[in-house]
């Protein structure tokens, strides 16, 4: 398999048949009763001020902040998607699995602590502030967009294919609605009432998705205490497409997309933006601890509802289309979850339940992805450039407006998607690897890293990921770039690339000021701040260190 024009994981065609496409009355209450309860957080949780929109007033506490981190984390991706990759894929399921739950260690380790020191809104604020430069802002800012754009788009299609099981209506109607909804209450609420409805959001996704993982294991004859071990038994038993290592791709591609899956999460805004959130350096890393925690109780069972759902398929009347088609439709490896249920013949009530976690965690995802990307073009792009004199109430305006705006972007994507969710996921991870995540580790851990440096390895960096999705999604150029950058694993070699040519670049030109070392240096200091207080303000002293390009 080489990047994702490929047949391995299959169109992303519904079989209504296989996924009972109705109106289901109970599920139906369920979602409707849980999309009426995160307006309404939204509108008690409502801001009006900046700190609030972007960062939710610095007051989040770890274990708050950790099943935020959970929420934001786990998306439709992770929900459905996860164990929809598993499903179709085999083996190389699993790099996502990996990938996705590795990243947060090095994030643990190397950046949490030290981008709450730093102190900023967004990502984009930390890049034109460390490397002084109004244009490394900027594409931080336009590279938050493009991950944010993505990322969403995954998002859209998982709601929509759940909304479509719950209610029966078609595809493209469930996507305007559900996305509708989305906009609307983070038009209303900003970070805080996001974050609240995200601590929700994790409640019930977390709920639905063990629930599934046990009741299938149990119903069905597979686990009985331990599905996220017992499913084991089965491997033998499923095709080679699920159990054969690598049957569906190259070693090389393997090793690629779980690589841009680890570094990838140390680059996604709307992930490092939860650091902001909280009062110390000391909550940020207990709350990644929280998160990484809360995260793991939904991917040890992935595998497990993954491998149940092939064998319920196969063994049901759909197994014969299974078979002759060479697999399920990318439609239903996205909702195996739901279909696991489905086909295990439990309650209607309790599938609506698994398919109400679903839609929480595109929800609650898409929220993060949304607030990062609103702040990146009012805080970063009209505020610090364009503007400087913006009041608080004309940028909170403008990071609504935004909102709506890549709301109705996306929601546009969505309804013809080029890929299934976890690989669209995945493409917004390879850029965060590739551009931001070299510019976070090297800002703050070597202070000789400059401006033309960065904007060097930021610029080569964008140029192989477009290059990368273009010819793998779009209009296919060259069989060796697809070999080396595939869209899904380009930073195997990109992110080595970017970093080599930041620190040459860095080297051969003038060091950063004093100011921007002495602030770097402060994000490692062990003596406490107080939740207002940044690296920027201990190191000059109150003093401001102006983008200068």
């Amino acid at each position: 398999m080489t990047g994702l024009a490929t047949a391995a994981l299959q169109s992303s065609e519904l079989l209504p048949e296989a996924l009972d496409i109705s109106f289901k009355p109970i599920p139906a209450v369920l979602v409707i009763a849980m999309l009426a309860l995160f307006l309404v957080v939204g509108y008690l949780f409502k801001v009006a001020d900046t700190e609030g929109m972007w960062v939710a007033g610095r007051s989040i506490g770890n274990v708050e902040n950790g099943m935020a981190i959970g929420a934001n984390w786990m998306s439709a991706a992770s929900f459905l998607g996860l164990a929809g990759l598993v499903a179709l894929a085999g083996f190389y399921g699993l790099a996502f699995i990996i990938g996705w739950t590795a990243g947060y260690f090095v994030l643990l380790i190397f950046l949490a602590a030290q981008m709450r020191r730093f102190g900023k809104y967004t990502a984009p604020d930390f890049v034109g502030d460390r490397f002084n430069s109004d244009t490394a802002r900027a594409l931080g800012a336009l590279t938050t967009i493009l991950i944010g754009f993505v990322y969403s788009v995954g998002q859209a299609r998982g709601m929509g294919l759940v909304g479509l099981y719950v209610f029966g209506t078609d595809y493209v109607t469930m996507v305007v609605i559900m996305m509708a909804i989305t906009v609307a209450y983070l038009s209303l609420s900003g970070m805080m009432g996001a974050t609240k409805n995200m601590a929700v959001q994790y409640v019930i996704l977390i709920v639905a998705f063990l629930a599934a993982v046990y009741v299938v294991g149990f119903t069905g004859g597979y686990s009985t205490v331990l599905p996220q071990i017992e499913y084991g038994a089965l491997i033998n038993d499923l095709n080679s497409e699920f159990s054969e290592p690598f049957a569906n791709s190259s070693f090389f591609l393997w090793v690629a997309t779980a690589f841009s899956l680890v570094f990838g999460t140390c680059g996604l805004p709307h992930v490092l933006v939860r650091f902001y959130t909280v009062e110390n350096e000391k909550t940020a890393r207990h709350s990644t601890v929280w998160g990484l925690f809360f995260i793991m109780l939904l991917y040890w069972g992935a595998p497990a509802l993954a491998a149940f759902g092939v064998d319920l398929y196969d063994a049901s009347q759909y197994g014969p289309t299974y078979a002759a088609e060479g697999g399920m439709s990318g439609g239903e490896g996205d909702l195996i979850v739901v279909l696991a249920a489905q086909l295990s013949n439990l309650p209607t009530w309790f599938v609506g339940l698994v398919a109400a976690g679903g839609i929480a965690a595109a929800i609650a995802t898409t929220a993060g992805l949304f607030i990062t990307a609103s702040s990146a073009v009012s805080h970063d792009i009209y505020t610090n450039i364009i503007n400087p004199d913006a009041t608080q109430r004309e940028q909170v305006l403008v990071g609504r407006g935004t909102i709506v705006a890549l709301g109705a972007i996306v929601t546009l994507t969505a309804l013809d998607p080029p890929a299934l969710v976890g690989e669209l996921v995945a493409l917004a991870f390879s850029l965060a690897a590739i551009v931001l995540f070299p510019m976070f580790f090297l800002g703050l851990w070597w202070e000789n890293t400059n401006r033309e440096g960065a904007l060097a390895g930021m610029s080569v960096g964008l140029l192989i990921w477009v290059g990368a999705v273009v010819n793998d999604l779009i209009l296919p150029f060259s069989d060796l770039y697809r070999e080396v950058f595939p869209a899904i694993g380009a930073a195997l070699v990109g992110t080595p690339l970017v970093f080599a040519i930041t620190i040459a670049v860095s080297r051969l030109t003038e060091e950063p000021p004093e100011d921007t070392k002495r602030m770097v240096r402060q994000c490692h200091s062990p003596e406490p701040m107080s939740r207002q207080e940044s690296a920027e303000d201990v190191a000059t002293d109150g003093g401001e260190t102006p983008a200068d390009d």
